[in-house]
């Protein structure tokens, strides 16, 4: 069984296993205070220009999202999200359940756009309303599209002018900086929101994600909302060796291009046999579009999710992670044309 249903599907790359089994002698401070947290922090710091960023290690995605929003909004202000962002479908209600509103508006391929943002911003006139103030997008996003250099500039200058966060959700960032059609980069990234977390769970790392937070508002006593929304934990150096090794040599980026590759191999392989898509991608997330008598078939032979159901034809999801083979490709489309 060939596995494309997600890039999270092993334990870890070679190289953090061997760095972790390299120190498991070692005792260290608890919670991220180690020395090794540290030095983590400081290269992420370098990597994205921006020595004063607070970078905070966290379990997951869904912490990290509820603990940043939390930690910032006020009981009446309001986060907004595409309708397919990964708060307002796959966390379960987890946002809300913090006492806070999601707004949602349009997406776009996966992306949001100032038009519809302004417009949401501009129902909530008055105090009978919830406020917006939290603008939430991922990159890559839950459709494996890309917010261009452009894109992301012009939602930030609208977040600056009606005083509005801007957070991005980086669980795939590494194959968003990573793909050949990419123009943004994470120092950009860093100028244009106020807080972004790079995702390792899902590049490599057995488990963790990387809070990194410019505005001061929000580093005000940040350490206290990880811990009361339950995502600080206590061996915190586990988080920190994972990150110093994906960074101190590029191992990160390597991992991501790696994905990337793999899909866009498998995307050529596709096409060639006439596969349609539910939309062109940029990175490591493909939608092809079969029937659902050959979805069937597929299912014995591969992983995948079942991303849109239709009642002849429905859309599925492959995800290349870094395991992958070329051969696993190949075998991959070979399985597929039998079938076709």
């Amino acid at each position: 069984m060939i596995n494309l249903r997600n890039d999270y599907a092993s334990i870890a790359h070679p190289k953090i296993l061997s760095k972790m089994v390299e120190l498991q002698n070692n005792t260290f401070v608890g919670y991220g205070l180690d020395e090794i947290s540290d030095a983590a922090k400081l290269i992420i710091q370098k990597e994205v220009g921006q020595l004063n960023a607070e970078v905070c290690f966290l379990v997951g995605g869904t912490i990290t999202n509820k603990v940043l929003i939390s930690h910032i909004l006020k009981p009446y202000e309001a986060v907004v999200s595409v309708e397919s962002g990964h708060i307002n479908v796959h966390e379960t209600g987890t946002i809300e359940q913090g006492g806070h509103k999601i707004i949602t508006v349009p997406h776009h391929l996966g992306k949001m756009k100032v038009a519809d943002l302004n417009r949401a911003v501009m129902m909530h006139t008055d105090e009978h309303m919830v406020k917006p103030k939290l603008v939430y997008i991922t990159q890559a996003t839950e459709y494996g599209t890309l917010y261009t250099k452009q894109e992301l500039q012009e939602i930030s200058e609208y977040c600056k002018e009606h005083n509005l966060y801007l957070f991005v959700d980086g669980a795939r960032l590494g194959v968003a900086l990573t793909t050949e059609h990419t123009d943004l980069t994470i120092k950009d990234l860093a100028v244009m929101t106020d807080a972004f977390y790079i995702g390792g769970t899902k590049c490599g790392a057995l488990l963790g994600e990387a809070l990194v937070i410019m505005n001061e508002e929000m580093k005000h006593e940040i350490r206290y909302s990880i811990k009361h929304f339950g995502g600080m934990y206590a061996k915190g150096f586990v988080a920190g060796i994972q990150f110093k090794t994906l960074f101190e040599d590029g191992l990160y980026y390597q991992i991501a291009r790696c994905q990337n590759d793999l899909a866009s191999n498998l995307t050529k392989g596709l096409k060639e046999l006439g596969v349609k898509f539910l939309m062109e991608t940029e990175t490591n997330q493909i939608f092809p579009i079969f029937s659902n008598e050959i979805i069937k078939k597929l299912e014995k032979h591969l992983m995948f999710e079942l991303w849109e159901k239709g009642e002849n034809e429905s859309t599925i999801r492959f995800v290349c992670h870094y395991l992958l083979t070329e051969s696993d490709i190949k075998k991959a489309l070979e399985i597929i044309q039998e079938q076709l």
